[in-house]
């Protein structure tokens, strides 16, 4: 199984580790089109505030987040799974996980990123501010930029099993399965029971709370349908839309009585 996560726009301090190895993080293939956006960030960050703070749509209250891009080449590094913060990490968390379902996540959670492109929870990176919306003066618009890089990388991470889609729009838009990997593809909307209408907040948390359900059951759903029992079984409300056409993905709705 690979789960497909949004990384968060809050993120913890990078600390005092070992400054980023590019070559060390997962999904080499991503290598060329990471060290692009890496090196036109910090020059970015490193030259006129006011411009990179414009560019990267940051308020007034967030400039020091130019000078921690800046600083990324020297900056420490930790876990990916450590430096995302927010409701969904929250819910998630990953440190509380037993040594199974770590090893669990190691494995199967995957993390977009407008700076990286995709990481393991594993891999250390420098905390940074980059998001997929971002259009780089050199570079462009960075959804554009991952996706021939994520076209050819992907697939070969997504195996042969389970994908599990919980993206947001941003972030989905930097890789679609195709073909075969699609049909075994499920992307997950949280809805509001009572009313139908998709929740905002409380569908990161629920998002969180599943991932955190599937790897401590050790369930291993082979695709869609079975993810769809495996998440009943484990007390979760499930509507599942199958594809009407082969290479398209199945759709999960998730159903919710909370909404905050």
């Amino acid at each position: 199984m690979l789960v497909l996560l949004p990384p968060s726009e809050g993120k913890a301090s990078s600390g005092r580790g070992a400054p980023l190895k590019l070559e060390s993080l997962s999904l080499p293939g991503l290598a060329e089109a990471r060290a692009a956006v890496l090196d036109e960030l910090v020059e970015l960050c490193a030259g006129d505030e006011e411009k990179a703070r414009e560019v990267l749509g940051l308020s007034e209250g967030l400039r020091g987040e130019v000078a921690k891009n800046a600083e990324l080449r020297t900056a420490g590094a930790r876990p990916a799974g450590e430096i995302y913060t927010g409701v969904l990490y929250d819910a998630l968390d990953l440190a509380s996980l037993d040594t199974a379902a770590k090893k669990r996540a190691a494995r199967s959670l995957l993390v977009f990123s407008g700076l990286w492109g995709a990481v393991r929870v594993s891999d250390r990176i420098p905390s940074y501010r980059c998001s997929m919306g971002v259009k780089l003066p050199g570079l462009g618009a960075l959804g554009t930029h991952w996706r021939t890089a994520m076209a050819a990388v992907l697939p070969e991470a997504a195996g042969d099993g389970l994908v599990l889609d919980l993206r947001s729009a941003a972030y989905a838009a930097a890789w679609k399965p195709k073909g075969e990997v699609a049909g075994r593809t499920a992307s997950v909307r949280v809805l509001h029971a009572p009313t139908g209408k998709v929740v905002s907040h409380f569908n990161k948390a629920t998002k969180g709370r599943i991932v955190r359900s599937l790897l401590t059951s050790g369930t291993k759903p082979g695709g869609p349908a079975e993810l769809v029992e495996a998440l009943r079984d484990l007390g979760y409300e499930v509507e599942a839309t199958a594809p009407g056409k082969a290479g398209a993905p199945w759709s999960l709705d998730v159903l919710v009585d909370e909404i905050h």
